[in-house]
């Protein structure tokens, strides 16, 4: 059975289900990333977790940028991650 977890939206929008075992492989992914980088590109996050997959040989089925970005709005919702105000293109960094 797919057991799905509820996201949250950071600007209070109508969030996403996704299943429990995406969640748990990108979610760490993208604090791993911040947390070497200290801030970084949504780009930029993306092109590392693809790379990391590619090298460790796990296959992620779906599009790794959307489910990515859903990730990426709830941690900024929980107060995990947040934006670096005035950046272009936008980064972001861990919440200290």
């Amino acid at each position: 059975m797919n057991e799905k977890v509820q996201l949250k939206h950071p600007k209070g929008k109508k969030p996403i289900s996704m299943s429990r075992e995406k969640y748990n492989l990108l979610k760490p992914a993208v604090l791993k990333y911040l947390r070497t980088k200290r801030k970084a590109t949504f780009g930029g996050i993306t092109k590392a977790i693809e790379k990391e997959f590619k090298t460790t040989g796990q296959i992620f089925q779906g599009s790794l940028p959307w489910y990515l970005e859903w990730v990426k709005l709830d941690l900024e919702a929980r107060k995990v991650i947040k934006r670096v105000p005035k950046t272009t293109p936008q980064e972001y960094i861990i919440v200290p």
